[in-house]
């Protein structure tokens, strides 16, 4: 399996494998629930990682003419 799938997935294993780990209300970081603040967390690293996976992707590196 090529590294960028697998670069992929960790933002759905950060998401969804990791929500009943943080599920706690009492510890809040900037204002929010720890599960809230989670789910925020893995939204943003989530579109960070695919932005780097689009740079890694050999298929977006090639021209699309319509020539």
């Amino acid at each position: 399996m090529k590294f960028i799938y697998l670069l992929a997935l960790i933002p759905f294993i950060g998401l969804i494998g990791g929500a009943p780990f943080a599920n706690r209300v009492t510890p809040y970081v900037l204002g929010m629930p720890f599960l809230l603040f989670w789910t925020v967390l893995w939204c943003v690293l989530g579109s960070v990682i695919m932005a780097i996976v689009y740079k890694l992707d050999p298929k977006n590196k090639e021209g699309t003419s319509n020539e």
